[in-house]
């Protein structure tokens, strides 16, 4: 009885906060294609119902678009490795500027802490911040969005004597101002590692003018969404380019929600990537859409232009964690190597969420097992939103900080142990 009541209090207080947000826009679907054009420029793409696959684009008929975009998801996980490599980026540089909000909603109290933070910045009484950027490997039509920005949060050089230089990157959740998460930053500066917070594609100061959300993320353009995760993965692999130059030797990644899904795919192409915590993790991007409270403006887009639930997780498979499982458990047969470390991972879900559901995360323990992943998983007691309302978010916060205090300190214990052990591990790193 008592477990029925507190079910159905959570789902009233969950749906309250997924609906209180009324910017939400519904946009006509859009293939996107524009946004892949090097990718198909790149590719020997097979012909779509006896077409070449420009000729299908071309047609503008909905059948041969659709199956336009299906044989691109499907070259995209055949080559992933080339879809979501890069070339290291050589412009580099810490900024400093005060901390801004960036706030995705309208809510009065949101616009109140934003202008009062300004305000304190115009005083003189907001300390300035650190912040990494450069220029994505992957370009956009959007200059502002191209300029990668990461707030960097370094360990004080005490807390990192007698061990491996470490650090993680940290994705917050889709649609995060720019504050979030950046108290894990600071917490895991106690354990002495650095963490740099990382502002998606399209989010906070990336985020163009045009928009009051970060909705060009995931939107009902097929291909820009596809985009979006690619430039997410790029920068993250960027990012560790750099932190490398700074002479760190062990990393790791923090991700939520939507977040989780760019960490996890990042991971399974990068080895340097060996603490993964993933907090709300799904297996298909078109499940969550479809099927999420957060995501209805989304599905109704994709609804209207006679999408089904099963169309949009295949026309998404090549931004979803799913087709990348066996990469990520290191047994796909290009990665059958002792030099390929094994990774430690913890899956955070709740079972009240509303927005990746319950039978969605439980997928991914799932694909784990019988991969024989080295992971742990935590049940939180909530759901998707109201892990940030108390007394969730300080329960979800020991679960990542305790995880990410024990990895790290697991992996610095076995490079001091195995010294000889460490130097592949650079090498593999820079491939």
């Amino acid at each position: 009885m008592l477990k029925t009541l507190y079910a159905r209090w959570m789902y009233a207080w969950e749906t309250k906060l997924t609906t209180r947000d009324t910017n939400r826009v519904v946009r006509p679907l859009e293939w996107g294609f524009d946004w892949l054009e090097d990718w198909i420029a790149s590719q020997n793409l097979p012909a779509v119902a006896g077409l070449p696959i420009r000729d299908a684009i071309a047609s503008n008929d909905p059948s041969q678009l659709h199956a336009a975009m299906l044989a691109i998801n499907e070259s995209i996980i055949a080559a992933s490795e080339q879809f979501y490599g890069y070339t290291t980026p050589t412009d580099f540089r810490l900024e400093e500027r005060h901390p801004q909000l960036f706030p995705t909603n309208i809510r009065p109290e949101t616009l109140r802490q934003d202008a009062e933070l300004k305000q304190l910045a115009t005083d003189g009484k907001l300390p300035k911040a650190q912040f990494l950027r450069f220029t994505s490997p992957l370009r956009t039509p959007y200059p502002e969005n191209d300029q990668v920005n990461a707030r960097w949060y370094p360990a004080p050089p005490e807390k990192q004597q007698g061990k491996p230089k470490q650090a993680i990157i940290v994705m917050p959740q889709w649609n995060a101002d720019a504050f979030s998460h950046n108290a894990l930053c600071t917490l895991f500066n106690r354990f002495g590692i650095s963490a740099l917070r990382l502002s998606k594609p399209f989010h906070d100061i990336r985020r163009p003018a045009e928009l009051e959300r970060s909705d060009y993320a995931v939107s009902s353009n097929i291909g820009r969404t596809l985009a979006a995760c690619r430039q997410a993965v790029v920068d993250i692999r960027s990012c560790l380019d750099w932190l490398q130059q700074l002479g760190y030797e062990q990393f790791g990644v923090l991700g939520t929600s939507l977040g989780s899904c760019y960490a996890f795919i990042a991971s399974a192409h990068d080895a340097r990537l060996r603490v993964n915590a993933f907090n709300h993790a799904s297996l298909w991007t078109g499940d969550v859409v479809w099927t999420g409270q957060s995501t209805r403006h989304v599905r109704a887009a994709c609804e209207q232009a006679g999408l089904t639930h099963n169309d949009l997780v295949q026309l998404w498979s090549g931004a979803s964690p799913m087709v990348y499982m066996d990469r990520f458990a290191c047994i796909a047969p290009e990665q059958q190597s002792p030099r390929w470390p094994k990774k430690l991972a913890r899956v955070i879900y709740a079972p009240y969420d509303l927005t990746f559901l319950r039978e969605f995360s439980e997928g991914v323990l799932r694909e784990f097992r019988a991969r024989g992943v080295n992971f742990d998983a935590k049940i939180l007691p909530c759901g998707h939103y109201t892990t940030g309302e108390t007394p969730y978010k300080y329960i979800d916060g020991w679960y990542l900080g305790s995880f990410v205090y024990n990895a790290f300190k697991k992996l610095a214990q076995q490079a001091i142990a195995h010294p000889q052990k460490l130097q592949p591990e650079k090498e593999l790193a820079r491939q």
